[in-house]
């Protein structure tokens, strides 16, 4: 097992087999993983929102799920990770906080941000092989680079590899 690198919020890394990456506290955020398993490139963004033409001043890219998984990609492409053999995961996009009131009908950040997520992917040619969003508890991921599994920790959860 090689290093274990940490993504931060708003944040994205990538590496090589043997290390792994990890983000924590996934909470209406979504960690995406992409894998090469070709050459064992793996990377991973930790995005917040949905969609960075909403907002001005938005310099960090990897906040968001569009210019975060592009950016991620091209990292990818640029260490050497094949087109053609990416794979995606995605976890996260929970619903933390019960919304009452008028609020309560508009879909929440964290489905935006997973619906986001899915058609960014689409619009790469990535295939979405597995996927663990929704419900209303935090995830911690890590994202194995000999493998290309993806391991969810919740509180109170039993660990799930996806």
């Amino acid at each position: 097992m090689g290093e274990m690198i940490k993504v931060g919020m708003a944040d994205l890394k990538i590496c090589k087999a043997p290390d792994a990456l990890t983000t924590i506290g996934l909470g209406s955020c979504i960690g995406i993983a992409l894998y090469d398993p070709s050459t064992k490139i793996s990377g991973l963004a930790h995005i917040m929102l949905p969609d960075s033409t909403q907002i001005r001043n938005n310099s960090n890219i990897a906040k968001f799920a569009d210019t975060g998984i592009q950016k991620l990609y091209d990292d990818m492409i640029k260490a050497g990770a094949n087109k053609a053999r990416l794979v995606a995961k995605i976890a996260g996009g929970a619903k933390m906080f019960e919304l009452t009131g008028s609020a309560s009908n508009t879909i929440n950040v964290g489905e935006r941000n997973a619906i986001a997520s899915r058609q960014k992917l689409k619009e790469l040619g990535i295939p979405l092989k597995a996927e663990d969003c929704g419900l209303n508890y935090g995830r911690t991921v890590e994202l194995y680079s000999e493998t290309g599994d993806y391991v969810i920790k919740s509180v109170g959860k039993p660990e799930k590899i996806i």
